[in-house]
Order: C-alpha cells, then sequence, then structure tokens
C-alpha cells in the first residue's frame, strides 16, 4: 500500500468486523489484500474468481459503505485476482505419482452438480480450492447430513483438481478406509509406507471423517498427517454428518484443526433444487421425466438426494418393464411402497390452508380485491395449485374467483421467479405443501 492514504482498508476492516457475523468476517475478508488506495479507487487482491464473485454478489454494499466511512471520500472497489504462490517444487525423494489409483464416479462432476440455496456456499468454495488448493481454504470441511450431495462435491472437486493439476498426486478415499488401512499398516509393521503414502501427496479428499470418532490411535495418526500436509500447503478436503465440535469424542486439538479453514454446511434442498436434482439425474439416464412426474417425486422426498435417485431408477425401471410412456399415475404406481400414504390435494385444501397461513378471510382469495396482501396469497394458491392437484389452468382460475387461464399463467410464473431470489417464498411454500399433504 505505499503512497496510499494510511489507514483506510485497516478502518474498513474495523467497520466489517463489526457489522458482520465473525464467521462471515474471517472467512470472506482476512483473506484480502489491499494493493493502493487513491482519491478515486481502492484495489483490492483477491486469490480467485470465484472467491470475487462471492464477494460483489453478498458483501458488495457493504463493502462499499466500510470503504466510505474510513475516511469519508467515495471510492470505487476494485479487485484484482492474485492466486497466491505456488506450492515450491516436492523433492526430489517424492513418492511416485499416485492419482491413478482414485476411483472417482465420472458422474460427479461440477458440470452435473445441481446449485441451490442450500449448498451454495459449499460448491463456490469446492470450486476455489481447485483454483488456489492449499491457500486460501485449508481444510475445507463440508458438514451436512446423509445423502445431500457431499460426496458428490468431494469427488467433483478432486475431478476438477487433476484436470487443473494432470501431475498432482491426489488421495481420495473415504474415512474407514483410512481407518482400515492404518490398522492394517500396524498389524504388518509398515506404518512408513502408510505415512509416506499420506504425508506426500497434493490433495487429500476424505469423506466421512466423523468415522475418526472414538478411535483414539487413528485420530492421532490423523492429527500429525493433517500437520504435515497443512503446513506444506497442499489441499485438504473433509466430509462429515456433522460440524467439527458435533462429532463425538474427536479429540479437541482435531476440532480446532478442522475449523482453521472454512467449514460450509450443506443445507437439505429446497423443493425447486430438488426438482433441478431430479430433472438433472433423469436426463443423465437417458430418460426424463414429465413435470407432474418430477414434482411429485419432489413433493414427497424432502431431505435425501439419494432417496430422489432411487425413486427415478424406480420410475424408469417400472416403464421400461411395462413399456408404456412414463405418466404421473404409472410414478405413482411405480412407488407405491416407497412413501406412506398421504391425503391427496384437492384445491379446497391449498384455499384453506394459503389463508389460514396468511391469516386472511377465505372470501378474500377469492374476491376481486387488488391489494397486495391478497393478490400475493392468491397467486401463491394458484401457483400450489397448478403444482399439487391435476386441474388445468382454466379450472384454477375458475376456482380462484373466475380468473382466465392467462392470469393463472401470469401468477404461476411470478411465484416460480420469487422462488429463485427470495428465501421467504422458498420458506412460504415449503410450509405450506407440508402442511397441504399433512405432513405439517
Amino acid at each position: 500500500m505505499e503512497g496510499s492514504p494510511p489507514g483506510v482498508w485497516e478502518r474498513a476492516l474495523e467497520f466489517l468486523e463489526q457489522k458482520l457475523r465473525p464467521s462471515q468476517f474471517h472467512t470472506w475478508f482476512q483473506a484480502i489484500d489491499c494493493l493502493e488506495v487513491d482519491d478515486r479507487s481502492i484495489y483490492l487482491a483477491v486469490p480467485s474468481r470465484s472467491f470475487r464473485d462471492w464477494i460483489l454478489k453478498n458483501y458488495r454494499d457493504v463493502l462499499q459503505e466500510a470503504v466510505r466511512r474510513s475516511d469519508g471520500v467515495e471510492r470505487s472497489v476494485e479487485f484484482v485476482v492474485r492466486p497466491l504462490p505456488k506450492v515450491p517444487p516436492r523433492p526430489p525423494e517424492a513418492p511416485p505419482k499416485i492419482h491413478n489409483q482414485v476411483l472417482l464416479n465420472p458422474l460427479y462432476t461440477f458440470e452435473n452438480f445441481v446449485v441451490g440455496p442450500s449448498n451454495r456456499l459449499a460448491h463456490a468454495a469446492a470450486v476455489a480450492v481447485t483454483e488456489s488448493p492449499g491457500t486460501g481454504y485449508n481444510p475445507l470441511f463440508l458438514p451436512g447430513a446423509a445423502g445431500l450431495g457431499k460426496t458428490h462435491l468431494l469427488q467433483a472437486a478432486a475431478h476438477a483438481a487433476l484436470v487443473a493439476r494432470p501431475d498432482a498426486n491426489l488421495v481420495y478415499l473415504s474415512c474407514e478406509a483410512f481407518v482400515n488401512q492404518f490398522i492394517s499398516a500396524v498389524a504388518k509393521g509398515d506404518l512408513e509406507s502408510f505415512r509416506y503414502r499420506f504425508r506426500h501427496v497434493d490433495f487429500l479428499f476424505i469423506d466421512d471423517i466423523h468415522f475418526l470418532a472414538r478411535k483414539d490411535r487413528t485420530q492421532e495418526e490423523f492429527f500429525h498427517t493433517f500437520n504435515t500436509l497443512y503446513n506444506a500447503q497442499r489441499q485438504i478436503v473433509l466430509s462429515s454428518d456433522s460440524p467439527p465440535k458435533e462429532i463425538p469424542t474427536l479429540e479437541e486439538r482435531l476440532v480446532s484443526r478442522f475449523k482453521w479453514g472454512l467449514v460450509a454446511r450443506v443445507e437439505p434442498p429446497s423443493f425447486e433444487t430438488r426438482m433441478a436434482i431430479i430433472h438433472s439425474k433423469a436426463k443423465l439416464r437417458g430418460r426424463e421425466l414429465p413435470q407432474s412426474v418430477t414434482e411429485y417425486i419432489a413433493s414427497r422426498i424432502e431431505t435425501n438426494i439419494r432417496e430422489l435417485e432411487g425413486a427415478i431408477n424406480k420410475i424408469q425401471g417400472y416403464a421400461a418393464l411395462v413399456q408404456k410412456p412414463i405418466s404421473l399415475g404409472m410414478a405413482k404406481e411405480a412407488l407405491r411402497d416407497s412413501f406412506a400414504p398421504a391425503r391427496e390435494a384437492t384445491i379446497a385444501d391449498i384455499h384453506n390452508e394459503v389463508t389460514n397461513y396468511f391469516d386472511l378471510k377465505p372470501a378474500d382469495v377469492l374476491s376481486r380485491k387488488r391489494s397486495k396482501s391478497i393478490v400475493f396469497p392468491r397467486q401463491i394458491g394458484m401457483y400450489l395449485a397448478r403444482e399439487l392437484t391435476g386441474l388445468s389452468l382454466n379450472q384454477i382460475g375458475e376456482y380462484f374467483g373466475g380468473r382466465d387461464h392467462s392470469t393463472v399463467l401470469y401468477s404461476t410464473d411470478k411465484i416460480r421467479r420469487l422462488l429463485d431470489s427470495d428465501p421467504l417464498t422458498q420458506e412460504t411454500l415449503e410450509s405450506l405443501r407440508k402442511k397441504i399433504l399433512g405432513n405439517a
């Protein structure tokens, strides 16, 4: 910052630290370097394009305010992508390349990973570690319940890392495999070979690290492996069914190290994300599903992507067996043993739950009133009627006060657009679906 006004970025950081949660501040702003400040602009160095894009999307306004408040001068914020220095080459005695031994699912790539509000941060971080390994997010720790796509994300990052650095030494395995290999090495008296394999890599990906719980000697071994790789700026990526501090009997020193980088939780997908996942996975299997079938599966399976895949396989397999086109009726028949019985949604159910949720009189939603407090619930009702019943646009419009099909189409399109950007609308629809389908 030679020649720049003293303290501008330091005071901006102080403001950001007060305005943001500690996890937000430490994750996104401590990795930024100030290159130069003049009367018109402040130039900030960030480690990757994805890092810059995330800052612009989520923190542009508060960053601009912080810079302005630092000395009262209006400046534009300019970013310079400046990857941190590459890891120095390995000494000649480094082990042979081992990445060809990695078994990765060819379908588990970033291109086939559906990004939504529930996994956006985890996805962005996974991309970032392949662009600047061993620097900003080391380790990258991805907690989340079973079946939410953590394995897909880990393998996608491993695929991308090998594309970016074909000569890299990369190990990907489950924690159970790590434990078993350690036990075998102890039994054979071959610990040195085990340590050589895991401590001379460029990337270490371990799935389900919570398997270390209650395994004291393996925790001790992994602690030293972690330290060796971290100090050499090698990238470590871990997944778990829970955050570090919630893994039972995990040593405190490991908990602390797992939190050194970035902990990016993978949450259950929203309805719209589940729809996109079903569409993507059905397409990969060579037979797309009708919209009504996609909506039916997404409304019945809320938290587990593996169950979504299982449902797709059952429907496609059943269709091949009976040699008929896939329809909603066929899908329900194929999945009849997969779901607990649920009452069928009717437009009257939807009307009742919408009016209760928004604290309106039933007649208001069906009336010609155009106030925002009534129009939005009415549009929500039309959207849910389109999604959860087999009624046509004309039938839905007739129920909601004798409106024509174009009004229903406009309403459903508007709600669909809101779902892409408004978490409150997403939450409202999730809650109403559960009530309407008897799952509340």
